[in-house]
């Protein structure tokens, strides 16, 4: 079943004109609510995609504003031209809990796929698939893929090499195995495939390695990765790409074969050496107009020692890139605090913009050039904002830029889908996030013209 709602159109003036090579002016403009309930978690993409005239958002409800959609997962979709809105639901009551966002593709024959599952709880994810091309509002029934047995799946990331004419998507747990994996499908997500486990980390201990993905459309995905969840080590941030069947160092020196996977973390290039009083957590990963990466990731900083309650008061957001020889890393910014205790490495979290890799946009509750609180003069408490930064000299020196200020609730996790038919998008959480499970948000965000 697909629920249907379109919504009022409101405020035009936050459709922003834009010259092609300039930053748009955000900071005045009000944010258009694209769904009033909704959150998502940064291990699955893509969440938002702009293609065919459509905004497309993926987000899983709470559930706050009407008890039938706890826990839906949905698609909000937005008509750039006319700023319609229709919110579709994928999967009814399916699970609250943000890490079950959906991740969206479109097809070389205009049809989009959508794919989630839940939180480790289930050995499949879950498909669907728009009934007609070109349009992301009506959608053909759910349909589901096992791995195998004891597989416990969590996260979607679709990625389509079309030299391999092979759809690839990487979740967490082949196998029970709590690690990244993959499925692929060779009919554009029709149907899939099972294939391996894509980093091992031996040990007693079961640790999961996060990682993030990104494709080039043709023959290459780069992934960016930690060794565990930071909770549970001290993580460094490593690189590899796949190729033509094999896995390769950032220097293009072949490490073996996908259907084995990395035997341990270290294989790949260590862009950051993380230690106790340094923890990183990756968060973006996009391709510059030669193909390079460029990445951002967390640290949090002056744990050695200390109880866990009293970690994550001081994270700093990095930014590096691959210049064709070796990886050039800077702590760009301060990240402030943890979230919420419990998960003392959630920050609000950094988005590089596909387009652009000179920008990004971070949610911070410090200012980040100073690590001073960010104190809002409308209520008095301390709020996440948005920034946006720009930097001229390859990620060395960056200058701030607030689009939001003094707010009355936090700015969270901020996404930038890549632009496309001349508009570009920021969007971000707003509201109030106590857990990945207890949540009150609206996905909201800024659109413009290029």
């Amino acid at each position: 079943m697909i629920r249907r709602a379109t919504l009022a159109l409101m405020r035009i003036g936050a459709l922003l004109l834009l010259c092609p090579l300039a930053a748009p002016a955000l900071a005045a403009s009000e944010p258009i609510v694209f769904n009033d309930d909704g959150g998502w978690c940064w291990f699955q993409d893509e969440r938002v995609l702009i293609h065919g005239g459509f905004l497309a958002i993926g987000s899983v409800a709470a559930g706050v504003h009407d008890p039938a959609r706890r826990g839906d997962v949905e698609v909000a979709v937005y008509e750039l031209a006319s700023g319609r809105r229709t919110l579709c639901e994928l999967h009814d009551r399916f699970e609250r809990d943000d890490h079950d966002a959906p991740a969206l593709w479109v097809r070389p024959d205009g049809r989009w796929l959508a794919v989630y599952a839940r939180h480790g709880s289930e050995n499949r994810f879950y498909y669907r698939l728009s009934l007609r091309p070109g349009d992301p509002t009506e959608w053909e029934p759910a349909r589901q893929f096992a791995p195998s047995e004891t597989s416990r799946i969590t996260y979607s990331n679709l990625c389509y090499l079309a030299g391999e004419r092979r759809l690839y998507n990487f979740f967490r747990g082949l196998d029970d195995s709590f690690k990244p994996s993959y499925a692929y499908s060779d009919d554009l997500g029709d149907s899939w495939v099972r294939g391996n486990v894509l980093i091992q980390v031996p040990g007693a201990f079961r640790h999961r390695p996060y990682a993030r993905y990104v494709s080039d459309g043709k023959d290459t995905i780069h992934i960016l990765y930690t060794e565990g969840h930071p909770r549970d080590y001290d993580n460094s941030a490593y690189h590899v790409y796949y190729r033509r069947g094999s896995l390769y160092r950032s220097d293009g020196t072949r490490i073996g074969a996908l259907t084995e996977g990395l035997k341990h973390p270290a294989e790949g290039t260590r862009i950051f050496a993380g230690n106790p009083d340094n923890v990183a957590w990756v968060s973006d990963i996009h391709l510059d107009a030669e193909g390079r990466p460029y990445v951002a990731y967390s640290v949090q900083k002056g744990g050695a020692g200390l109880p866990e309650k009293e970690h994550g008061h001081d994270h700093r957001y990095r930014y590096a890139r691959w210049d064709g020889s070796r990886w050039r890393d800077y702590e760009i910014a301060y990240a402030g605090t943890r979230l919420y205790p419990g998960e003392n490495d959630y920050t609000g979290n950094i988005a590089l913009d596909p387009a652009d890799p000179n920008t990004v946009y971070i949610s911070t509750n410090a200012d980040p050039l100073t690590g001073k609180p960010l104190i809002s003069r409308r209520d008095g408490r301390r709020h996440w904002e948005i920034f946006r930064g720009r930097t001229h000299d390859g990620g060395k020196t960056w200058r701030w830029e607030a689009i939001t200020r003094d707010s009355l609730s936090d700015n969270i996790r901020p996404v930038v889908p890549a632009p496309a038919g001349g508009y570009g998008a920021v969007l971000w959480l707003r509201g109030h996030y106590r857990s990945y499970t207890d949540y009150d948000l609206d996905v909201v965000g800024l659109v413009w013209r290029r």
